[in-house]
């Protein structure tokens, strides 16, 4: 396996607060990782470093073989997918959602004068297909459900296609239906063995597709625990990120949380 990204001993100070402190880390490129934590933990700071939006305070950090601080982010960023509501809102509204797709060939969130080539068209549709969008490809971002824009975000992340996918709560504040959509998407694309090396952001162990492979839990800016999901996430590691007893289930490869 190919280290895709690594962490050593890295902190991360905003305004004198300490975010993130002495995380080391290594994702390999058939893992598919989930960072757990409470509110406050640094979960989407963590992630925001590995898209190269923020460098580090101290330590080092490697993604796909080049040192943050000493690379052209810019060359690298497209290498990185990367799905956020804060990306989303970027996007213009009355931009339609194979544009919305597209436009990431470029790294830009709004259609202008760029010019693409058909392979990259092609592309753009074969993803709104894979991701269940095609019927929308002509409506625009405005019209859609919180399910669908979270959709059309994976799919642009994807576009790309990236060495890394980097997807921060992307069931968060869904339907039920909506949600199970998203994870059983995601558990499709996870499982399979071309698909990059995967980290996703979210708060709720119900959210976790199978087919992820790795956990690391967040407290307080610390690492709790790291290691395959299987080892890791236990009640008594939950208990200790969120601060009260909780009881993990595991069942057909999902997980529930319990308070005791």
């Amino acid at each position: 396996m190919a280290t895709v990204a690594s962490f050593e001993s890295v902190d991360f100070i905003r305004d004198s607060r300490t975010i993130l402190s002495n995380i080391s880390w290594t994702i390999d490129s058939s893992q598919r990782w989930v960072i757990l934590g409470p509110n406050g933990a640094g979960k989407t700071t963590l992630l925001a470093i590995l898209a190269s939006l923020v460098h580090p305070s101290s330590g080092t950090v490697k993604v796909l073989g080049n040192v943050m601080g000493s690379t052209d982010v810019f060359e690298l960023r497209p290498r990185v997918g990367f799905a956020s509501s804060d990306m989303s809102h970027r996007i213009p509204f009355n931009e339609t959602v194979t544009d919305a797709v597209l436009t990431a060939a470029y790294g830009v969130t709004g259609r202008w004068r760029e010019d693409y080539e058909d392979i990259d068209v092609r592309r753009a549709l074969r993803v709104l297909s894979e991701w269940r969008l095609d019927h929308l490809a002509q409506a625009t971002m405005g019209t859609l459900s919180d399910g669908e824009r979270k959709r059309v975000q994976i799919a642009r992340s994807v576009m790309t296609d990236p060495e890394l996918l980097l997807l921060d709560e992307p069931a968060g504040s869904l339907d039920v239906g909506s949600r199970e959509d998203v994870i059983e998407m995601l558990h499709h694309f996870a499982s399979e063995s071309s698909s990059p090396a995967m980290v996703m952001v979210t708060h709720h162990v119900e959210e976790i597709p199978s087919g992820f492979t790795h956990l690391l839990v967040l407290d307080n800016g610390h690492i709790v625990a790291q290691g395959p999901i299987e080892d890791t996430l236990t009640g008594d590691v939950m208990s200790e990120a969120f601060g009260r007893p909780l009881s993990i289930t595991h069942n057909n490869g999902r997980y529930q949380a319990t308070a005791l």
